[in-house]
């Protein structure tokens, strides 16, 4: 009998305002890497409550998913994981006042050739295809997402 596979969900949040994309610069093994909010999705929890959760956990910002920009696959061959990321695009709903996760080291607002030339930074390649698909138009409504059961 083979091992059941399991890939990681994440959920993760492209935000524009002005022209400019906020992106978290976060340590994750011992590196200093650039992501777009992010981060997993939890027993139980809603893929849209998911990405409010992180995005507000990650910049203390109230978010609200309005499009899923897409769904993508990575293999991480360095751990052997696949990760399933589901990108929303939305709206910036207010700042709390509040501390951030232990691994954000600072929030930065950037251009599109700004996220571009720190692409060595990033924490995987997704960071950058959520950005094209986004600057791309891609917007699915959030009702091609079925409902949740149980």
């Amino acid at each position: 009998m083979s091992e059941i596979w399991r890939p990681s969900v994440t959920v993760a949040a492209v935000i524009e305002r002005g022209g400019r994309f906020l992106l978290v610069e976060e340590r994750i093994d011992g590196r200093i890497v650039l992501n777009q909010p992010a981060g997993h999705l939890d027993r139980g929890e809603s893929l849209l409550a998911a990405c409010r959760r992180e995005v507000l956990e990650e910049t203390a910002h109230r978010f609200e998913p309005t499009g899923l920009v897409g769904i993508y696959r990575w293999h991480y061959a360095a751990r052997d994981v696949t990760f399933l990321r589901f990108c929303f695009s939305g709206e910036i709903k207010g700042l709390e006042d509040r501390a951030l996760d232990r691994e954000i080291v600072a929030l930065h607002w950037l251009t599109e050739a700004e996220v571009k030339s720190r692409q060595d930074e990033h924490r995987s390649p997704l960071v950058q295809e959520c950005l094209l698909d986004f600057l791309a138009g891609r917007r699915f409504p959030l009702d091609v997402l079925s409902r949740e059961y149980g």
